[in-house]
Parts: structure tokens; sequence; C-alpha cells
């Protein structure tokens, strides 16, 4: 057999394997630079289930009478307003909204995220008051083999509290996880979207968002100045 047709045969057969959908072994190696080695397919293949979507939205609305679904979609310039104001682009051009409400109260939001952590991404809930404070952070899957640590409260308590006008880094004002940076900025990324999403297109449209609050501040900032408060 000729060179020439034994690479148009090589060619032939990886088409074949890929139009099947199967995706040869060598495909799914991953080096990892800080480990400075190939990862193993146990490592590759790693999945941890932390809470279910329905249990994780219980812990965002305890007290909701009713939660209830509806889909945020962004037009392109909608979704490079936000992208301008986390800092990264995204793929997602529309997002599922949960809202917890009690009456005709909205008591808050809840998202979930889907963010790349080292290598695989991993997937969470974000729950925002109506106020526009983060209340709760909840891991649903882990699919990296190291830096799960995001999922435990001793870490993610940091973000309770958090608004659009934090800066939700780290060094800034999230204390990083040794072995597992990248696992925090991709949860920290991911929180970040949520409060500005549920800023721009919930609280603002009701008067109550992040403009108001920062006019509020300057406001007594103005008024501490002048009274010396």
């Amino acid at each position: 057999m000729s060179p020439g047709l034994i690479t148009n045969v090589r060619l032939f057969v990886l088409l074949g394997i890929f139009a099947v959908g199967i995706t040869p072994a060598w495909a799914e190696r991953v080096y990892d630079n800080e480990l400075k080695r190939w990862l193993t397919p146990e490592e590759m293949n790693h999945q941890e289930e932390f809470l279910e979507e329905e249990q994780a939205l219980k812990t965002m609305f305890p007290n909701s009478e009713r939660i209830r679904k509806e889909v945020l979609r962004l037009s392109p310039d909608q979704k490079r307003l936000v992208e301008s104001i986390i800092g990264w682009k995204f793929p997602e051009e529309a997002f599922e909204v949960y809202l917890g409400e009690t009456g005709s109260t909205v008591d808050g939001y809840a998202m979930v995220q889907n963010t790349i952590g080292k290598h695989k991404p991993m997937t969470y809930m974000v729950g925002v008051d109506n106020k526009g404070r983060v209340i709760n952070v909840e891991l649903l899957v882990f699919r990296e083999s190291r830096g799960s640590e995001v999922g435990t409260k001793r870490f993610n308590y940091q973000y309770e509290g958090k608004t659009v006008l934090d800066p939700i880094r780290i060094n800034k004002d999230i204390i990083n996880i040794s072995g597992a940076t990248m696992s925090v900025r991709s949860m920290s990324a991911g929180v970040k979207r949520v409060v500005v999403l549920v800023d721009e297109f919930y609280l603002k449209p009701l008067g109550l968002g992040s403009d108001k609050v920062a006019a509020r501040r300057s406001a007594r900032g103005f008024l501490g100045s002048l009274f010396g408060d």
C-alpha cells in the first residue's frame, strides 16, 4: 500500500470515529501544569454530586410560599453590558432564574451556574435576596479531582452579603484556598455574574438596583463630610 493511500485510510478512520461520536482515548488526555503530569482517566472522570437542584432551592428560599422559574434572555447589547461589568465573556445567552415568592412579594432570586474550574465545569447555585445581596451558595456537582473545598460553608460563607458593588475576587474580598485557586476563581466569577444579572434585569427596573444604592452611599458620604458623621 502506498504512503499516500495509508494516509488517506488513516484520515478516513479518524473521520469515521468522530462521525459516530466515539472519542479516542488520547483525545481525553489533559496535561496539568501544576502537577507536571498527565491526568489519569480516574481524575478526568471524577465527579462528586453534593445536592440536587430542588434541595438547593429549599436552602435558598426556606420560608417562601412558592418558587417559580422563568428564563432570562439577553439581547446582544445586554450580553455585552453584563460582560463589561463582570470583566469576562461568556457563551450563554439565556439563564434560568428561580424566584422565591410569598404573596405578591419576591423574596429572592436563584440561578444555577456552570463555570470552568481547572479543566472541567462545576455546577452550583447562587441565591440573592430582594436587595441584591448574596444569601447562599451551594455546590451541586464538582468534576475535578481537587478543589471541592469551595463547596464547604467554611469557604463559601465569604460570599454571603456580597452585592454587585463588591469586587468578589481573590485577594480583594475573597480568601483563596491553597491548591484550589482555579475553583475559587470560577465560583467567584459565577457569583459576580449572578448579582450583576439580578441587579440589571430585576432590581434596576424596580428602582432598587445598585445605581440607587450607590447614590444613597454617596449622599451619606457627602452629608458625613458636612456634619462630621
